[in-house]
């Protein structure tokens, strides 16, 4: 599970890299976000009601009502901030939104952490000539929280997808990784067909990522 990661390439570059006109760039002065937590406000670039490409903020995590079960009093919700691909046309939460409103996540590196008291932080990027590369997270969103107050119910929210662990990161976390996807796949993830987004949802090649020191 990813509960952690980093976006800290200028604007420009994920304009460039997603091809978002500038237009279409809905994030007016992003700041680069060197922690980007579960509720959380980060850049995903989604298809617009025309079919364009834009980039908008959401806050991280799919939301659903938290209801204590020691007092029955409701809680702030629960963020929902991983989606495993095996059970994306399954599970009721993300069904509608891998059939209908894919997106990307732009990113600079992902967080996993091992052991307890102290937890050690590994960070993971892409090897480049240039230090942490801009890449994308597969995504999926929503702009109904159902079950919410009406102050949260047309909160938009994001997820990222997950699948098995690869050869780098299954040392660190044994099951699961995000689902980083090659820059050549994102009209595939964005306007495709399910089962040819579906066929993206694979671990992203270890011999492509390092572990990095620190989070920046």
């Amino acid at each position: 599970m990813c509960n952690l990661y980093s976006m800290t390439s200028a604007q420009a570059a994920m304009r460039g890299l997603f091809k978002v006109s500038p237009d279409l760039d809905q994030l007016g002065n992003a700041e680069p976000l060197q922690a980007i937590w579960p509720k959380y406000a980060a850049p995903v670039v989604r298809n617009n009601h025309d079919g364009e490409r834009e980039l908008v903020s959401m806050s991280w995590g799919f939301l659903t009502k938290n209801i204590s079960k020691k007092t029955g009093k409701e809680l702030k919700p629960t963020a929902w901030n991983n989606a495993r691909n095996d059970k994306l046309t399954t599970n009721g939460l993300w069904k509608d939104s891998f059939l209908n409103r894919r997106c990307l996540i732009p990113a600079s590196s992902f967080r996993e952490a091992k052991g307890r008291n102290p937890a050690t932080d590994y960070w993971f990027a892409l090897k480049s000539d240039e230090p942490r590369p801009l890449f994308a997270f597969a995504g999926i969103w929503r702009d109904l929280q159902s079950g919410l107050e009406d102050d949260q119910l047309h909160i938009t929210t994001h997820t990222m997808i997950t699948t098995v662990a690869n050869d780098l990161v299954r040392p660190i976390h044994p099951t699961r990784m995000p689902v980083i996807l090659d820059s050549s796949d994102y009209d595939a993830w964005l306007d495709g067909t399910p089962d040819q987004a579906a066929a993206l949802l694979r671990p992203y090649p270890s011999d492509q990522m390092y572990i990095a020191k620190t989070g920046v």
